[in-house]
């Protein structure tokens, strides 16, 4: 039918035509503002193996960005970090600790955490020893992305403790909950860190996002956040094992400060601050007893 000759049929039956154009564009719409359904978010969106970010550590999940934002990626040119470093035959455990399991258990279950040090000096042979010791840690890779800075320099250390007391005084004062407050009271700790300063040595620990490779490229450093924790677990027994005392710190809001006071680059992060030395004469710990195997050992 000629539709410029007669009679138009959609002018002529618009009536019948409107309802229809009228559930068409309401369904579009309805389209279009439905919310997500669950299930179809829950279905797997990458390939079978693949790991999804929520699954990484966040030093993990920003390695990965950093990969993908690499503009001079090559996969034709990539070279291992470890390229060429041969395999060796491997005996097994030859030192093992003396007096076995039993003594190593003794000694890192006398380990309390210290706030209140003594002026006597620290043979500093044993501090780094007891860091290179930690430096035997395992890492991603075999990146040691970490980095161990000792504070014995007494300016240095009052301007790290005047960093440090004035966030805590806002942390105490404003950014801590009420309950976490109280639940620290029976503790005895507060803003006011003395053992900033009388302690004779400071080890601020810093992991390492990545480094730079001889080929001026970035090297990065996977699990850089669990790897640096382990190595600091190993420096906890290595200062037990040298009759040394220490406090496990996390300075709240501080990390850049003092990653600028002490001139670390941009890709290094804080991730705690050890004081370490000698407990004082008057120093008091918290009556403190530990779980039982039985309450954190499920054995399958």
């Amino acid at each position: 039918m000629d539709l410029f000759g007669q009679k138009n049929i959609i002018i002529e039956y618009w009536q019948f035509f409107l309802p229809l154009v009228t559930i068409g564009i309401s369904l579009i719409l309805l389209n279009l503002n439905r919310k997500p359904d669950p299930r179809e978010s829950s279905k797997p969106t990458s390939k079978p193996g693949a790991r999804e970010e929520r699954d990484l550590d966040p030093s993990e999940i920003e390695s990965q960005k950093s990969a993908r934002e690499d503009s001079n990626y090559d996969e034709d040119a990539l070279t291992a970090a470890l390229e060429g470093v041969a395999h060796k035959p491997y005996p097994g455990i030859k030192v093992t600790f003396p007096g076995g399991v039993e003594k190593f258990y003794e000694m890192v279950n006398d380990r309390r955490s210290v706030r209140k040090y003594s002026k006597r000096p620290v043979d500093w042979k044993l501090v780094e020893k007891c860091i290179h010791s930690a430096g035997t840690g395992p890492s991603g890779a075999h990146t040691e992305p970490w980095t161990f800075c000792v504070i014995s320099d007494s300016e240095i250390k009052q301007q790290i403790r005047e960093i440090i007391e004035n966030e805590e005084y806002t942390n105490y004062a404003q950014r801590m909950s009420r309950q976490w407050t109280t639940d620290l009271q029976p503790l005895r700790t507060n803003y006011v860190k003395e053992y900033l300063t009388d302690a004779p040595y400071l080890v601020l620990v810093f992991k390492q996002a990545y480094s730079m490779r001889e080929d001026g490229k970035k090297k990065q450093h996977y699990y850089n956040e669990i790897s640096t924790a382990i190595s600091v677990g190993i420096l906890l027994c290595a200062f037990q094992s040298a009759g040394l005392n220490s406090l496990v710190t996390t300075p709240l809001n501080c990390g850049p400060a003092l990653r600028n006071l002490l001139q670390r680059p941009a890709s290094e992060k804080l991730l705690v601050l050890l004081p370490v030395g000698y407990a004082a004469d008057d120093c008091e710990i918290p009556d403190l007893h530990r779980k039982p195997v039985e309450e954190i050992l499920v054995k399958y």
